[in-house]
């Protein structure tokens, strides 16, 4: 009886000793890591921070129904949520108001004299740029959790199902391609459970599902041109940068394909964790690098092209939020109601900045000011070169503010705001 006690102490002394040291492994494992600005980073020439681009004297200046402001979820392909060219400043004059009569959890996109938005109980709106009234609507009878995404005079929407407050939102997840001028749908294409925003390129349109598929389909007739299947649900979007696509899944891994065949070029993890990290982050891909923040309560620096981990950050809280890049700045809120600014190559902390809750959504950088929102319903401007509080509101919840030419587009809760600056013309 003796031995068998001694054999049970020392086996509990085993265990509890095996315990501790996983616990200090992980906890050393996730610490935060500092990165390097010259390994796999190409720090951007002067004149490539979002300059302005060369109107040719010979090309007439496009008409307001052909332009498009902000075509995407995040704006460009690279998911970098800043957007270039535009000089729109608070203080800010409300020039129109729309009620969505339900919850706005992503933002628009703005082109040809419209802004195109979708409620979270699934009806999709063509609205006039200029007075915010409907041009035209369709009720999908799904939900709807993503932006949309234009090009060459088409809309394309992403629905995740037809239960939007279940578990399991059904089979019945959807992509369909509108006519941006009249509603007339073009194609429609269905897919498991999806609110990936629309990555359009190359003539395709990619989104990933809660299955972990990822689809390659046709920008002209909707056709699946290659899937391809993740470990884990894809919640975010897809980045592109080259010839590569990017996407984070639940599985805890960072995927990087082959734009052209969805063949895996690399796959990569966080850092090891108690409770575990998955990626809702979208990625933001720039300076060679990928940039997204995790569950696990780190903002990840991964190089772009070997998917080598190059700098981490732990936050305080989780990290759902998709990073803005602006001028070597990773710009991403966290839950532990701060936001923070990380320098590019090495993730060392530039400034914070104490919100008044939770950070859930994607930040945008307009004219230098970014600007951000908290689960509080406060939406933050901020000078993004120093964190100096330059305005706010009081709506907002997830990822604020897109752009148009002279005027942003501000997401409440469940209202879009068309705001001006005061000082422009009020013609």
């Amino acid at each position: 009886m003796r031995k068998l006690l001694l054999a049970l102490l020392v086996l509990a002394s085993v265990l509890i000793g095996c315990a501790a040291g996983y616990v200090l492994y992980v906890r050393h494992e996730g610490r935060s890591i500092r990165g390097s600005s010259t390994v796999e980073f190409a720090a951007p020439k002067p004149h490539e921070h979002h300059a302005p681009a060369a109107t040719p004297k010979h090309r007439a200046k496009p008409s307001v129904a052909q332009t498009v402001d902000w075509p995407m979820y995040g704006f460009d392909q690279a998911r970098l949520r800043a957007a270039p060219r535009t000089e729109v400043r608070p203080p800010f004059r409300r020039v129109w108001t729309f009620h969505g009569r339900a919850l706005l959890e992503f933002p628009p996109v703005v082109a040809y004299g419209r802004v195109f938005l979708t409620t979270f109980d699934g009806r999709t709106y063509a609205l006039d740029a200029k007075t915010g009234r409907a041009v035209w609507r369709y009720d999908s009878h799904r939900c709807g959790w993503a932006s949309p995404a234009v090009d060459r005079g088409l809309v394309f929407e992403a629905y995740i199902g037809h239960a939007c407050n279940a578990d399991d939102p059904g089979p019945d997840g959807e992509v369909i391609a509108f006519d941006a001028a009249t509603g007339r749908i073009r194609w429609r294409r269905t897919t498991g459970p999806t609110e990936s925003s629309p990555l359009v390129a190359r003539g395709l349109v990619f989104i990933g599902d809660w299955h972990g598929t990822i689809y390659a389909l046709s920008e002209r007739t909707g056709k699946v041109r290659w899937t391809f299947t993740t470990g884990g649900k894809v919640k975010g979007s897809l980045a592109l940068r080259g010839n590569r696509l990017y996407i984070g899944a639940y599985d805890g891994h960072l995927y990087a394909l082959d734009v052209r065949t969805g063949r895996l070029l690399w796959r990569a993890s966080g850092q090891p964790s108690l409770r575990g990290g998955t990626f809702y982050s979208s990625p933001a891909v720039a300076y060679d690098r990928v940039y997204l923040g995790s569950t696990d309560g780190h903002v990840y620096s991964f190089g772009a092209g070997s998917g080598k981990l190059r700098w981490s950050y732990r936050t305080g809280g989780y990290v759902y939020a998709s990073p803005a890049v602006w001028h070597e700045l990773i710009l991403v809120g966290s839950y532990d109601h701060t936001f923070y600014a990380f320098d590019a190559p090495t993730g060392a902390v530039r400034w914070r900045f104490a919100a008044n809750g939770p950070i859930s959504g994607s930040a945008t950088v307009v004219d230098g000011i970014v600007y951000f929102s908290t689960f509080n319903e406060r939406t933050y401007g901020l000078d993004a070169a120093t964190g100096r509080l330059v305005w706010s509101f009081p709506d907002g919840k997830y990822s604020p503010v897109v752009t148009g030419t002279d005027a942003i587009y501000l997401t409440g809760l469940g209202r879009l705001y068309a705001l001006r600056a005061r000082s422009a013309s009020r013609s």
